[in-house]
């Protein structure tokens, strides 16, 4: 089994890169740090070197990434996935250094998302400094993806990485931690592979009714929220930017107790098991998996 440490990024095309930058820092609030790479955009949340690269191209996700403990792990990882079948492409430097990691390798999971694990996720040590402070975002949350059958997702999921249920929405949705956070990961069900929503956390309340005011204000295009998500017990407020990405401001959850924790299964056909405070619900829209090249370095591959 392979075991994930934490989340790392999500790495998205934009058709037109300048106006997606613009949103992700001057709507959302991310920081742009100034790599001099053209054509990408890399964008602070947390300590972390970036939580979100947009790529200049076509428009839709091109991988979410995970971290795992060193390079022995990830060689581990690599002849874990080649046994079970999938093909695995090493990362080559120029790619790496996009990427502002050590090393990483990429596969597509069964139902054809593309990720990425890597070593040596660079850290900042300097403050983040986000580009709209009010919005009181304190760190990069989850990612969720979409796949046809979240059952086998969740298979695929808990058995070949250290992914365990939090909690179901009945066939729609499987919420899975991978550390103490109620999920860090989660699959919902869609017609096919592709980005389902990124998270990001905001320290208080307040935070989240002020991002609400705000982003009507400027007549952004408000999903679903704020509400108060029965499974993590977040308070949460979904909206739309461009490229098709659906963003999340969430905060508060209560910390799993592995020793005590039990799954739960909530009714998918109920409104309140999306929001138990009963405000309108609405399914985030999905960015599309964009198709995988043949291998990020051809060096090397498995089936």
């Amino acid at each position: 089994m392979i075991t994930l440490t934490d989340i790392a990024y999500v790495r998205s095309g934009a058709a037109d890169l300048e106006k997606a930058t613009r949103f992700a820092t001057e709507i959302v609030g991310l920081q742009r740090v100034d790599t001099g790479e053209p054509g990408v955009a890399h964008l602070r949340a947390d300590g972390r070197h970036h939580s979100l690269a947009l790529v200049e191209g076509p428009s839709g996700v091109i991988a979410s990434a995970f971290t795992v403990a060193d390079d022995d792990a990830l060689a581990l990882a690599e002849t874990e996935l080649e046994q079970r079948g999938f093909r695995v492409a090493r990362g080559d430097a120029d790619a790496a250094r996009s990427r502002h990691v050590t090393r990483f390798i990429a596969f597509d999971d069964p139902f054809g998302n593309r990720v990425e694990l890597v070593t040596g996720q660079e850290t900042m040590a300097e403050p983040v400094r986000l580009t709209r402070p009010s919005s009181g975002i304190s760190e990069f949350g989850h990612m969720c993806f979409d796949a046809p059958d979240v059952r086998e997702a969740h298979r695929f999921w808990s058995t070949t990485f250290n992914a365990r249920v939090s909690d179901w929405i009945g066939d729609n949705a499987c919420l899975m931690r991978i550390d103490q956070v109620h999920h860090k990961l989660a699959v919902f069900r869609g017609d096919g592979p592709g980005l389902c929503h990124v998270n990001f956390q905001t320290a208080t309340l307040d935070d989240i009714f002020r991002n609400w005011h705000f982003l009507e204000e400027n007549e952004v295009d408000i999903v679903m929220g704020p509400g108060k998500h029965p499974t993590s017990g977040s308070v949460f407020l979904y909206f739309r930017g461009p490229e098709g990405i659906t963003y999340e401001y969430a905060t508060g959850g209560l910390p799993i107790d592995e020793a005590t924790w039990v799954a739960r299964t909530f009714d998918s056909a109920r409104p309140e098991s999306l929001d138990m405070w009963q405000g309108p619900v609405s399914r985030p829209s999905t960015q599309p998996q964009l198709p995988s090249p043949v291998a990020v370095d051809a060096s090397r591959s498995g089936r």
